[in-house]
């Protein structure tokens, strides 16, 4: 049997020297390689075509999402990654069936991770776990296109607003008002192109001259034809749309 070609990539020599380790008395294990960054590494990939590429996620200049793309053209390897993300993150990973190390690991779960990629490598057709990695990516290149704060200029100053600030939007002509606390703010922009760059998961349109963080949200009163009164926790009432019932009843199946 031919044994798997694994690369180490890691920008830590003692995280590297660790994995090494782990895996050096394994005889179904040869390691082609190691990286000590996200060039090396995707020079590697192309060059050593490896099986198993153990990637650590958080690197200088190129981290490993980055090495994932810049070589998505190539016949992707089966990737174990290594990461120091929170719970909440490493959602991202389960959510795709793509395994993980969670920095400090046992060697415990090491083998259990090992053991699960060799029995993906054996098993697989290629086409299975490439499109488990470029579906992550997808969705993690979307993420990054969300708004995380946004330049205010006004009264001869600059500051940046963060959107968790933000309680609701309005249309005004072709500005957007922004409404944070006891102050709102006119920023030059349509609806269309704010509601593009703001995470749907955090923000709904529920009216063409609406938009509210549904943190916000205290209660919602239904109305005639699929419309709502929707109230926030400062007081303020909106009126949806009937256009956007959809989106508002999307939000209340989604409750207990």
């Amino acid at each position: 049997m031919e044994k798997i070609r694994t690369l180490i990539v890691d920008d830590e020599p003692l995280a590297r020297e660790g994995v090494r380790m782990l895996v050096e008395d394994d005889s179904e294990i040869e390691v082609v390689g190691e990286c000590a960054n996200g060039h090396q590494a995707i020079q590697a990939i192309e060059e050593e075509k490896p099986d198993l590429v153990f990637l650590d996620v958080q690197m200088p200049e190129i981290n490993g999402f980055e090495v994932l793309e810049a070589v998505s053209d190539e016949r992707l390897p089966t990737v174990i990654f290594v990461t120091a993300y929170d719970k909440y993150a490493l959602r991202a990973f389960e959510v795709h069936a793509l395994d993980y190390l969670l920095k400090p690991f046992t060697r415990e779960r090491f083998t259990q991770a090992l053991e699960r990629a060799k029995a993906q490598i054996r098993r697989r057709g290629d086409a299975e776990l490439n499109q488990a990695l470029m579906s992550l990516l997808k969705d993690l290149r979307q993420e990054k296109n969300y708004l995380e704060r946004m330049v205010i200029k006004t009264a001869g100053r600059i500051f940046f607003l963060s959107v968790e600030e933000i309680d609701w939007i309005e249309a005004a002509e072709n500005y957007v008002r922004l409404h944070a606390g006891r102050e709102s703010h006119l920023v030059h922009g349509t609806m269309n192109k704010l509601a593009s760059r703001l995470d749907p998961a955090q923000f709904l349109r529920i009216h063409r001259s609406s938009i509210v963080n549904l943190k916000k949200i205290k209660n919602l009163q239904p109305l005639f034809h699929g419309e709502y009164v929707v109230t926030l926790h400062d007081g303020t009432q909106l009126s949806s749309g009937r256009s956007y019932r959809q989106q508002l009843q999307s939000l209340l199946d989604d409750s207990f």
